[in-house]
Order: C-alpha cells, then structure tokens, then sequence
C-alpha cells in the first residue's frame, strides 16, 4: 500500500543536470534568498548590519525586491503591514544585536494583532554560540531568548543545508492559525560561506487547518437556535480568516446583533441593521452584551480593551470560536472552539436553522441612541468633525494606518471601515510609531491605491526617517499629523489622575518644511480644509504630508463607573 506521505517526487534530467551543477560564487545567504523565492516570497523588507552582509550580497543575485527602512522597527511594522493586507508571509532581514532587538517592538504588535512576519536574523559565528563569551562585536549571551517570549516560535540553521529547512518550518509557523511573527536566526560564517549544495528550488511549507470539533459546533448551533437575545462580538481573527462573509450570513440567519472590536474593524457592514458598530468602550454597549442569553465570541481574546477594561461580566451562555488555543475561557468561562474563525461558521451555517428575530434591528437602533446621546452631550464636535473629513477624503477600498493618538482612539470607535481589512492600528501591543512605517508595506503591498496614515507629533517623530524611504521608493503614502505639540493622549490620563503632567509636552519641528526637505510634498490644513486637503493629497502621485495643528479631547470612559 502506498500512502500520500510516501510519494517522491522524482526529479527531471534538467534538476538532476541543475543540482548536480550548481552556480558558482553561491553561499549560505543565496540558500536564504533561494528559500525564501521557493516558498513564494516576492518583496523583502529589513536593514543591512555587518553579520547579515551574505544574505544582502544574495539578494543581488535574486529576483526578490528589497525595500530597505531607515530603522528596525521601522521595518518590522512595514513588514506587519505587508502580511496584515497580504495575508501572505513578510520575510524581515536583520543584523545580529543592536540590529535584532531594536525590532523586538515591531515584532510585539504583530503577535498581537497576529501579523505572519519571518525575521531572519544573523548570529555571531558558529563557534560563539552557545553563551560563551567570545568577544564578536554584536554579541549577546542568548539572543534567542530576547525573543522567545514575543513570537510564536524561534529557529536556528547552524549549517547550510539546515537553512531551508529551518526557513521553511518557520514559515509554516507564520501561517498556522493563528497567524504571527518568528523568528530564525543563522550564524555570520554560515552565510558567508561558499557553498555547493543545489539551487532551492520550490518548498512546501503548507500549514494544517485548525479545525473545529464536531460535537462543540453542534452545541454551539443549537443554543444559538434556541437563543431568545443572541448577540456576536467579532474580532480580528474574522478579517484573517477571510470569513466576513461568513459572520454576516451568520448573524442574518440567527438576526444576531454583531459588535466588532477595535482588531476586528471592517468585519461587519457598519449600517447593516444588525451592526452594534463598535462602541465597545461604553457601558450601554456593555449592558447589551451582558443581557445576551447567548453571546458568541468569534475571533476575539475580549482582551482588555475588547472588554471595556474587564468591566463585562457576561450572564448568558458564552461561546468562544479562537485560532489561538491560549486564548479560548483565558477571560470568560464557556464553550471553547479551537478552529479558525472561516471554518468554524462554515460549520455553523451548516447546521444553525434560521431564527426570526422581527425585534432585533430595533433593539439595535434603541442601542446606537443611547450611544450617541452620551457622545452628543460631552460636546466632541470637533473630533467628530475630523473623522467625518478623514472618512469623506479615504476612498473606500484605500487602507488606514493609525497610531496611538487621540484621533485613532475615536476611530476605534466611531470609525467606518467600509471594507474589510483597511482599518489598522497598534492597539494590540499599543507602541508608538506604528501609523506611517506600517501604511508603507502596505503600499508596498498594493501600491496602486493610495494608504493613510494618521499619527500625532509624538508618535511622528518615531517615523520621521522613513520620509526619506516613502521618497526613495515614491510609495503613494499620505501622512496626517495632527500636532497638539506633546503626547495628547498622556497628557489626558495625567491631568485626569493626577490633576497635572509630566513629560507630556514636547519641542518638535516645523513638520511641513522638515517633509519638505526630504522631497516630500507638505502642507498645513484646518478642520475646515482637512476634507479637501486630504482628497488632494491622496490623489496625487508618491508621498505627501498634511499637518493639523488642533488640540483634540477623548470621549468620556465609562468603564470606571461600571
């Protein structure tokens, strides 16, 4: 008897004459590319360090294309971006050291928000592995351990011909549900080394479904049927799991109103009758959760801010369909499906009957009232103003890259994502910086739509540099720097805590001229002209900056009076 995993492939004259006959002048660092190439991979991003020189030399010889950023970080959140719009891996090239951990904050949001980046680090040479102390410039004791804790896993070639296979099972990592970063690191001397093994040709680094148990699904089908106030809270896993069609079909056959957290924006229509929207941060929100007989969960860890700051306590049955097994009850008790969010409701809509709910929309509307109500009389007219221009100036299909700004904290909320998988934030791990390298791999990604990123002046100054790499690389990037001049954000915790600041008020520059002098077109608007302004700006070719200067206010929390 023959089994599938015991076919091989036998290969053709022309291989056998190829690998019998490699190219000369090849090393260790032509099998990275040469791996990466196999396995699919068309766009690199990273930054060249002095270990890492063999796989930047192999690039040359490559039909990969190289998009180098001006920092580390900066190109792991580039990165991110390109695997979040993909779906696909981002391979990320690093040096050893300094140049590796200056990534590790990239590499933190992308775990939380479950990102498929492939960072390839150099190591020292072989012979200072292993936590002697050698001396090698870049020298760390472990340096696998900075990052153990902050990917899904970590891998190591210390030969040659260890290097595609070790490339390639961390690729499968990347992509197994739940999707995220790894890590693979390979000594100085094995890149640089000729080598005369055979060209890598294509590599199979298929992950494996995470399917969902049968008997979980057919409870999970019948409570929901018998449900009298269901209710879905979706969130990212939804979008990475290309199952938004799914969720809607769903949720129309249960008449289950859906609230998508700030990770799963985009994930159901907005003005669909059954859409919450995602005012997850209020409390009428909250209590219409917490009256649900029945809640499904998709996609969604309820995390802190998913929970409006752990404050719900759900009474009715909870149902939690998560790719992360880590996750599943780590927060509410309930029926945990460990299955990728686009298999677990095919299964459920093949086995839920429909469930007529005449009064669900009404609910849903009487919900969205109170909501507004409370925001209508905290008097944020401006802020409210300045998503309606951002909205209106954003072509529908164009995506959004939001940093940590007061802004972005009401985009999570009332912010229309009109179309799957183009609202993007760092609220996963939370850092600075995020917005404008990130909306460059997503350029990268597909630059024949023009990407918005959104930061305030403080998170700007992270990314400053990079206008010299949207210049280089004429990618159509429009930066929208809303400048109170300090971290706004910050500033609002402490005065509300403490009843004054520190640290939160900051000398920056005059981002118009300093865009400007990278080559970038630049211009100062006001609430008034954002609208037009933006418009112009995302219509024309390459990068361009626009500059806000405004003082903005967050919406009233609620979660400290639950």
């Amino acid at each position: 008897m023959t089994h599938d995993h015991d076919v091989v492939l036998k290969p053709t004259a022309r291989q056998t004459e190829a690998a019998l006959n490699p190219p000369p002048g090849r090393t260790g660092g032509d099998l990275v590319v040469e791996t990466l190439h196999g396995l699919g991979a068309t766009t690199v991003f990273g930054l060249p360090g002095q270990h890492a020189l063999g796989v930047f030399d192999a690039l040359r010889r490559s039909s990969l294309t190289y998009i180098g950023l001006r920092i580390e970080n900066n190109a792991g959140f580039a990165a991110d971006a390109y695997g979040r719009i993909t779906g696909e891996v981002a391979p990320l090239l690093l040096s050893t050291g300094p140049g590796a951990l200056m990534s590790l904050a990239a590499l933190q949001e992308a775990a939380a928000a479950s990102a498929p980046v492939l960072a390839i680090g150099s190591q020292v040479p072989a012979a200072g592995l292993g936590g002697g102390r050698h001396g090698y410039l870049h020298e760390l004791r472990d340096q696998q351990a900075s990052f153990r804790d902050v990917v899904k896993s970590v891998h190591t070639a210390r030969t040659a011909s260890q290097i595609p296979s070790v490339i390639a099972d961390a690729w499968r990592s990347a992509l197994t549900a739940p999707h995220g970063p790894v890590w693979v690191e390979i000594p100085q001397d094995v890149l640089t080394a000729p080598t005369v093994l055979p060209v890598v040709t294509a590599v199979d680094a298929t992950p494996e479904d995470v399917l969902p148990r049968p008997e979980l699904t057919a409870v999970a089908a019948h409570l929901l049927a018998g449900a009298e106030r269901p209710a879905i809270i979706a969130g990212g896993g939804v979008i990475r799991s290309d199952a938004t069609g799914k969720l809607r079909a769903l949720a129309e056959r249960l008449n289950a109103p859906v609230v998508t957290t700030y990770g799963g924006k985009g994930a159901f229509p907005w003005k669909h009758p059954l859409s919450l929207r995602s005012w997850i941060e209020d409390r009428h929100t909250t209590d219409f959760l917490e009256d649900a007989d029945v809640l499904l969960v998709v996609g969604s860890g309820l995390g802190e801010l998913s929970s409006n700051y752990h404050t719900f306590a759900p009474r009715g049955r909870v149902i939690q369909i998560e790719a992360d097994a880590g996750k599943l009850e780590s927060n509410h008790p309930g029926i945990g499906i460990h299955a990728d969010a686009r298999i677990a409701l095919s299964a459920l809509l093949e086995t839920a009957p429909e469930r007529p709910d005449p009064e669900a929309p009404e609910r849903v509307r009487a919900l969205l009232d109170r909501v507004h109500t409370r925001i209508a009389a905290q008097d944020r007219t401006l802020e409210q103003s300045l998503l309606t221009a951002v909205r209106d100036a954003l072509p529908d299909d164009s995506p959004a890259f939001w940093d940590m700004t007061i802004l972005a904290y009401w985009a999570w909320a009332a912010f229309d994502a009109r179309k799957p998988n183009t609202m993007h934030s760092a609220q996963g791990a939370g850092g600075l910086g995020y917005a404008y390298p990130a909306a460059l791999g997503a350029a990268v990604a597909d630059p024949g739509r023009p990407v918005l990123a959104v930061s305030g002046d403080g998170g700007a100054m992270y990314s400053i540099a990079e206008l010299a790499t949207a210049r280089q690389y004429d990618l159509p990037v429009t930066w929208l720097i809303v400048d109170d001049g300090g971290y706004g954000i910050l500033r609002e915790y402490m005065t509300d805590a403490y009843g004054e600041t520190t640290g939160t008020e900051l000398a920056r520059p005059d981002f118009v001229t300093l865009a400007e002098s990278f080559g970038v077109p630049a211009l100062r608007t006001t609430p008034e002209t954002l609208a037009a302004d933006l418009s112009k700006s995302l219509a024309a070719p390459g990068p361009s900056v626009v500059v806000l200067p405004a003082t903005l206010k967050m919406f009233a929390a609620t979660h400290e009076t639950a």
